[in-house]
Parts: structure tokens; C-alpha cells; sequence
């Protein structure tokens, strides 16, 4: 064979070749047409989308601040009674270590001691320990001034069961009644009340207009927590 017909044959192979992509290309343009087509009268008439505004960014929000609880504790901070009060200084220098707050007349602790003013309630802490026993001694004054309570009593032992036979309680029920705002006076209860186991407190009157503890009007039974002493 020449080399005039080689090359003759190689172009007309190159042109069949050329024929047949150029075929398929048309094939695969007409049958995507046609599902273009299918799925335009499957769908039906279309209407574009309107852009929509922009949502706002939400930012976040500071925290609430707790007002509440910040006044919770602070109420609790001003109710706190501490077991390293000096209160010695406070005392009447006797063997009662009578106490009378500033305002209060001297025979106000007399009448106490005599047993003027019946006693209304009272709180026997008696085994407790001192964090029980304080917490106690807070939570039995509130109540017996919001119920209007003018006289109790707090019996915190002799000491007699207690290592060395002191009376662990009978100091620091003073120290802690010296500092509550409840209190107006306290003094030891006479012998027939629990004598040196317990203590006689004069609370403020839960009135605005207090009448003087003369004139307080005649007390409930006392609400004997636990028993009293013999």
C-alpha cells in the first residue's frame, strides 16, 4: 500500500471517530432536554422567591443580677451571732450577770428577777450542742416576738452533766442574747423557774406603739419546748 492511501485511511477514521462524539454529545444534550422538559410539566408554573429581610442578630443578655439572694444574705449577716462577743462588759456585775439594754430602767431587771411578768414560752436546750443551741436560741426569739411574746424563758442547764461540771451554755446564751436586737433585758430565773439553769428574757414589743412590760396583757401558757428542769 502507498503512502498516499496510509494517510487517506487515517484521516477518514479520524473523521468517523470525530462523527461518533459528535453524535453522543447531541444524544446527551436531547435527552437532557428532555427531562429539563419532564420535570417542568411535573412541577408545573413557578413563581422565584422574594428575598426576605435579614434576621436580627439575637445578642445575648447579661445575666440577671440575684438582688434577692444579696439581700437574703444580708439579712442573715445582720441576725449572726458570734461566740467571740465580748460581753462581760455589758453585764451587771452581780451573780446574776443580769443584762439591760441601753433605754431600759434598772427596775425592769428587778421585776425580772422577782418574777413579775409570767413566763410565755420557753426554750430547753438542754443536750444540744452550741452551733444547735445557737441556731435554736435565734429561730425561738423571732418567733416569740412575732407572736407578740413579751416574757420567755431559756433554760441552758447547770452544767452538771458537761466534762469539768461547767456550764458551757450558760455563758454563751448570754453572749448571744447580748447581741440580738429582740432582747431588751434578761436575767436569771429565780430558783423556782430553773434558778442558775436558766435565764429570764424581756423581748421588744412586735407593736408600733409599745406599751410598757407593766402594762403587757395577760400571757398564754408557756410553750414548753422541752421539759424544765426540776
Amino acid at each position: 500500500m502507498s503512502d498516499l492511501q496510509v494517510v487517506k485511511k487515517t484521516l477518514a477514521e479520524r473523521a468517523a471517530a470525530a462523527a461518533r462524539l459528535a453524535a453522543e454529545a447531541r444524544a446527551a444534550a436531547a435527552r437532557e432536554q428532555r427531562e429539563r422538559d419532564l420535570f417542568a410539566l411535573t412541577v408545573g408554573p413557578v413563581q422565584p422567591l422574594r428575598c426576605g429581610a435579614t434576621e436580627p442578630v439575637m445578642r445575648s443578655q447579661a445575666e440577671p443580677l440575684p438582688r434577692q439572694r444579696e439581700l437574703d444574705e444580708a439579712a442573715v449577716l445582720r441576725e449572726a451571732i458570734s461566740d467571740e462577743f465580748d460581753v462581760e462588759s455589758l453585764l451587771e456585775t452581780d451573780d446574776a450577770l443580769s443584762y439591760r439594754r441601753e433605754g431600759v430602767g434598772p427596775e425592769v431587771v428587778r421585776k425580772l428577777r422577782r418574777g413579775v411578768w409570767s413566763i410565755q414560752a420557753q426554750l430547753d436546750l438542754h443536750g444540744s450542742r452550741r452551733d444547735e443551741a445557737r441556731e435554736q436560741l435565734g429561730a425561738f426569739l423571732r418567733d416569740s416576738v412575732r407572736q407578740g411574746l413579751r416574757c420567755v424563758r431559756v433554760v441552758h442547764g447547770k452544767g452538771n452533766g458537761s466534762p469539768g461540771r461547767e456550764p458551757v451554755l450558760k455563758s454563751k446564751v448570754k453572749t448571744w442574747l447580748v447581741q440580738k436586737d429582740e432582747v431588751m433585758a434578761f436575767a436569771q430565773a429565780r430558783a423556782a423557774d430553773g434558778g442558775h439553769g436558766a435565764v429570764l428574757v424581756l423581748l421588744r414589743s412586735s407593736e408600733p406603739q409599745a406599751a410598757s412590760p407593766r402594762a403587757v396583757r395577760e400571757p398564754r401558757a408557756p410553750r414548753r419546748i422541752r421539759p424544765a428542769p426540776a
